[in-house]
């Protein structure tokens, strides 16, 4: 954290989509009609919503982008713009569509299907970006000016949401202070099932992704909690317990809290903590955006449920 009382300067790079939630008591039946009383509206995407998180929490962020020049890419950076996060590098592109996202929110059991309509990755933004940062949040889209601003700021303390394995994930995890990927990205990286109630295959996984990426290493388990390794000792750090509506965005808001606790100052442990009661609350919640909760409810959490 500064001591000359500044905000830090937290630089987001990622994927931006428009969300459209349509919350159903049920999944639905093909070939069969429904009707639902409202549907809900608002940005999305890994990076995009931790810089939305981070910048409702009070931080100074800046979003590093690339949106199209349409209906979609304005509500995106208006919406960045109501909440105080800076948007000059949000590109719109011209003959580019922005990413839009349709997500089947299962009320009965918290499940979310999304089908996303996305135009061909764009690897590095027009703009030469010369920022500073103290923190710096990617997700591997436009994995080229990731790289750039990486290289630029080699103090900043910065973190990979990994969700996808390939090349460019696979370069940026070995650039970055803190890899916390998703389960489905450690099974996949080493090929290795994870068992919950086996903790072998979690060591396995975890010893595996340290050794070729030689870094801090997160595994998220959803609502089995996350896997790390703290002080020579293996960690499962639990997820709350709540009654699920929607997970979208959930592991987003994860990985925007993360970087909100780790950047000031909390200890890797009491970051998972408070990362997982943020997800946690979120997914009690319809929408993504909608559903993040307050930085002062999730420092109360713990007071409140004793």
């Amino acid at each position: 954290m500064k001591e000359d009382g500044d905000l830090m300067k937290v630089v987001c790079i990622g994927h931006s989509t428009f969300d459209t939630t349509l919350a159903m008591k049920e999944y639905p039946i093909e070939n069969v009609k429904y009707r639902v009383e409202k549907h809900i509206e608002c940005g999305g995407g890994p990076a995009s919503n931790g810089a939305y998180l981070l910048a409702k929490w009070g931080m100074d962020v800046s979003m590093l982008s690339i949106v199209g020049k349409d209906y979609y890419g304005d509500r995106i950076i208006s919406e960045f713009q109501d909440i105080g996060a800076d948007t000059t590098y949000i590109e719109q592109k011209e003959n580019h569509q922005t990413s839009s996202s349709y997500i089947i929110a299962n009320k009965k059991n918290g499940s979310r299907t999304i089908i996303t309509a996305k135009s061909e990755p764009i690897r590095a933004l027009t703009k030469d970006i010369n920022i500073k940062a103290d923190v710096i949040l990617i997700d591997g889209e436009h994995p080229e000016t990731a790289k750039q601003v990486l290289k630029n700021n080699p103090f900043a303390l910065s973190i990979l949401d990994a969700g996808r394995v390939n090349d460019d994930t696979k370069e940026l995890g070995k650039l970055v202070t803190y890899l916390v990927c998703s389960k489905d990205f450690a099974e996949v990286f080493t090929n290795t099932k994870i068992n919950i109630n086996d903790k072998e295959t979690l060591i396995n996984c975890y010893e595996e992704l340290k050794d070729y990426f030689k870094t801090n290493i997160i595994i998220t388990l959803e609502a089995n909690g996350s896997f790390t390794k703290i002080d020579d000792n293996y960690e499962l750090l639990p997820s709350i317990k709540v009654t699920a509506v929607d997970s979208t965005g959930a592991g987003d808001i994860f990985h925007g809290a993360f970087t909100y606790f780790i950047s000031n100052g909390y200890s890797l442990k009491d970051t998972i903590h408070y990362a997982s009661i943020t997800g946690g609350l979120s997914v009690t919640r319809i929408g993504s955006r909608n559903s993040i909760p307050t930085l002062q409810e999730v420092l109360d959490y713990d007071t409140n449920i004793i």
